[in-house]
């Protein structure tokens, strides 16, 4: 099906055209029909002469209603632009396409009302010249009478031609349903109704709620109870969930929107206020932003040129692209409708230093809304955050699910080697710099993009960033090659007789100092606590191989000169290293080299 809102001044005949294309009555209230005015958002459908089903969205001409005019025009794809042939271009008929123009509706036509009245030639050329001046030039044009059926076959074929013309909406894209009725059905619970522009919707979806998660109990479209919709169409959706919802709410898909109150937007003037010139009126500081039923007041900080940032009441579920009409809510302007607001960025930086905000205004002034744009800005984002701004990922992630801006990781790995460096150099007792440390220091969200940033010669070795393996055997510092050197002479006369800790600590080897000597070769750490000179263990190997085999611990250890704390775990180390075997739970014997 397909959906067109309804758009002109109070009282030009909208309502009554709707009845006679559909036979049904728009006017749902009983004070809008005893007054001939429409209050609340109406609806009513029809066949059109292809087959295609047509439901139109009837929103209010009176300037008191003008928000909710806004519900009704804001998720519809097109509109039908309604000027009565005798009264011509009005107040409200200015509004109504300002509002149109702001939020970048580009489809639709002219229906010149009241032909029977009067000759509709001079309203057309007045209509049709002031949508040209709003983007809406090529739209056509038909004189009707509601009341005569003058015209309506013609109506009918210009509305045929027009769906044809309207984009495909996405079945699969996620759910965004703003509210524009909520009431209770007696057994069934609370309903909602509202305009799905695209995706679907189908019994038994979770969808969210600003309130809480809500699930789907039954769908009818046009009063007709289906499994499932896609858009764009009207909906009345039976729901469950935990708070009652509201109109002006929005029911979307969990996880496939932005939350947001403060965005970078870029302003485009439109009615009056279009073309202020030089030095003409800036923005209100405070406006009311408009987008689909929902409205919240919003500050307006401009940031350079056409580009704001927008801090909003209350959240809202936004994507890149989507645009939010700004009204002044005040009745001092003959037409209050100032702007429309694109929306560049749901997720702006803080603008923290001393000219952020000119910067951010030149970085946003080209920008497309696509992920190169948002990777530009956020540098770094996850596949889940691209498609909650509105993106589809472009390329594939640098890691895991997460993206890059390709030039930002450049620049990251070009700072790698040099920050490895200068850790080496302030830790020189440390093997590498740890992946947490290097986190930090390049200021990633993720350890794991640490290790896509390393390349030969670093690899990451033990949860640290170290060199190759031929520059891993570096020399010691000067202060703890010397205390080896005194080590190995205090060993000398007694090779196996490895000190104890605190021996260790006076020669000048604390942990940091032993775990270094071990790393470059320098000393042989066979257990805990159990640090022998380099090589020992070939040399003990090389006399325990002159004991007859096999041979017990003790016979190890006064072979060796050595005491059982250093013999048990020296044995260990040496059957690991296939130089000795056990041939019993008592006695080993060595084994002969291959």
């Amino acid at each position: 099906m397909h959906v067109v809102a309804t758009a002109g001044h109070v009282d030009h005949g909208k309502s009554t055209l709707v009845r006679a294309l559909t036979g049904m009555e728009p006017d749902r209230l009983e004070e809008e029909r005893r007054r001939g005015l429409t209050i609340e958002l109406g609806y009513a459908w029809t066949s059109l002469p292809s087959g295609e089903r047509l439901a139109f969205v009837d929103v209010p001409g009176h300037e008191r209603f003008l928000a909710t005019m806004l519900a009704g025009v804001g998720p519809a794809p097109a509109v039908m632009f309604v000027v009565a042939a005798d009264e011509g271009w009005m107040p409200q008929s200015e509004e109504h396409l300002a509002a149109l123009e702001a939020l970048g509706v580009r489809h639709g036509l002219l229906a010149v009302t009241r032909a029977d009245l009067a000759d509709p030639g001079p309203a057309t050329a007045q209509a049709a010249a002031r949508l040209a001046r709003a983007g809406l030039g090529g739209v056509e044009r038909v004189a009707v009478s509601g009341r005569t059926g003058e015209g309506l076959d013609g109506l009918r074929a210009v509305l045929d031609r027009l769906v044809a013309r309207l984009p495909a909406p996405d079945p699969r894209a996620p759910v965004r349903v703003w509210i524009d009725r909520v009431f209770t059905v007696r057994g069934s619970g609370t309903v909602v109704t509202g305009t799905l522009p695209a995706g679907t919707v189908a019994v038994g979806d979770e969808l969210a709620l600003p309130s809480g998660a809500a699930r789907v109990r039954a769908v009818e479209c046009l009063k007709e109870a289906v499994p499932s919709v896609a858009g764009v169409a009207r909906v009345a959706l039976n729901l469950r969930s935990s708070a009652a919802p509201q109109r002006g709410q929005v029911l979307v898909t969990p996880g496939a929107w932005t939350w947001t109150d403060v965005v970078d937007v870029r302003i485009r003037r439109v009615g009056p206020a279009a073309d202020p010139g030089e030095g003409g009126p800036a923005l209100p500081a405070r406006l009311t932003a408009h987008i689909g039923s929902a409205a919240a007041v919003c500050d307006v900080r401009p940031l350079g040129g056409p580009i704001a940032r927008l801090r909003l009441g209350r959240p809202l579920p936004l994507h890149l692209g989507d645009v939010l009409l700004l009204r002044d809510p005040g009745h001092s302007a003959a037409v209050r409708v100032l702007a429309g607001a694109t929306v560049l960025d749901p997720r702006p930086p803080a603008l923290r230093r001393r000219g952020a905000a000119g910067e951010r205004a030149a970085e946003l002034a080209e920008a497309a809304p696509d992920a190169r744009s948002l990777l530009r800005t956020h540098r770094l984002l996850r596949t889940a955050d691209l498609r909650a701004m509105g993106c589809a990922p472009e390329g594939e992630p640098v890691s895991g699910d997460w993206h890059a801006d390709p030039a930002h990781w450049t620049r990251l790995r070009e700072r790698l080697p040099g920050a490895v460096g200068r850790y080496a150099a302030e830790h020189p007792l440390e093997p590498g710099m740890p992946v947490e440390v290097a986190r930090r220091a390049l200021g990633l969200p993720d350890r794991r993009l640490v290790a896509s940033l390393v390349a030969p010669p670093l690899a990451v070795h033990d949860g640290r960033i170290v060199t190759g393996p031929g520059d891993r055997a570096a020399a010691l510092p000067p202060a703890v090659a010397a205390a080896v050197e005194r080590l190995r002479a205090e060993l000398a006369a007694r090779p196996f007789l490895a000190p104890e800790a605190g021996r260790l600590a006076e020669l000048g080897l604390g942990p940091k100092e032993v775990a270094a000597a071990v790393r470059t070769g320098a000393l042989l750490r066979v257990a805990e606590g159990v640090v022998l000179p380099a090589g020992a263990d070939l040399r003990a190997a090389e006399l325990l191989a002159r004991l007859p085999q096999p041979f017990t611990v003790s016979e190890a250890r006064r072979a060796l000169d050595s005491s059982r704390r250093v013999m048990v775990p020296l044995l260990e180390h040496l059957d690991r290293r296939g130089l000795t075997e056990r041939v019993d739970d008592l006695r080993r014997r060595c084994r002969t080299p291959s």
